[in-house]
């Protein structure tokens, strides 16, 4: 029987920011069990951070699952700085598309970093607007979107030089304001879950 796979990116570039992610992944193996299903902490680069950093690597997550054989239903890719609430229901069951939360952090950054690569990549096209700018640390997929996945990796290869130029260049964010702005292009659908389902910037929230 297929399972839902939680799939966290856990790796140690041995500037010990790793180190409280253990309290993360102990938090979605108590989730795994409750909802039966699977945990996947991948912790192995595929190509120097040099080349693509950890967040733009994670798009390679059909290729990883299917050549490690493993078959799935769904598929939450998670920030491993997430710690999920213990009584937090089977959200796989709120979700048929392409699962996301709405960014509610700093909008002078989100609209910066919209602002800067819309400049600098997309010719100054803002297909989206604030409000439904989502947070790509809490993304629910299914088979149905490898090929998008494909195209993102595409897009990557295809732009490396000016991507990396330009996340130098604006300091503020590296995958997350181009895939929404890739999601637009491509006309994926946006199956958009409470805010609470990804809780941002608390601290400041008080």
């Amino acid at each position: 029987m297929k399972k839902n796979i939680v799939f966290i990116p856990y790796i140690d570039m041995g500037d010990g920011r790793s180190g409280s992610y253990t309290y993360s992944i102990k938090s979605w193996e108590k989730f795994c069990e409750r909802h039966n299903a699977e945990i996947i902490v991948w912790q192995d680069l595929i190509v120097p951070v040099e080349e693509m950093k950890i967040t733009w690597q994670r798009y390679y997550l059909f290729d990883m699952l299917e050549n490690s054989g493993i078959d799935y239903d769904k598929v939450l890719m998670v920030d491993a700085d997430t710690i999920v609430h213990p009584e937090c229901p089977n959200f796989f069951d709120k979700v048929d598309g392409y699962g996301v939360v709405r960014n509610n952090g700093s909008f002078e950054w989100t609209r910066r970093s919209m602002d800067g690569f819309s400049k600098l990549l997309f010719d100054s096209k803002l297909p989206f607007n604030v409000w439904d700018y989502f947070n790509c640390g809490f993304q629910i997929v299914n088979k149905n979107h490898k090929d998008f996945f494909e195209y993102v990796k595409t897009y990557y290869e295809t732009n490396r030089l000016n991507i990396q130029s330009s996340i130098e260049r604006i300091k503020a964010g590296t995958d997350q304001t181009l895939l929404n702005f890739l999601t637009r292009l491509q006309k994926i659908d946006l199956n958009y879950l409470p805010i609470e389902y990804n809780l941002q910037d608390l601290y400041s929230k008080q």
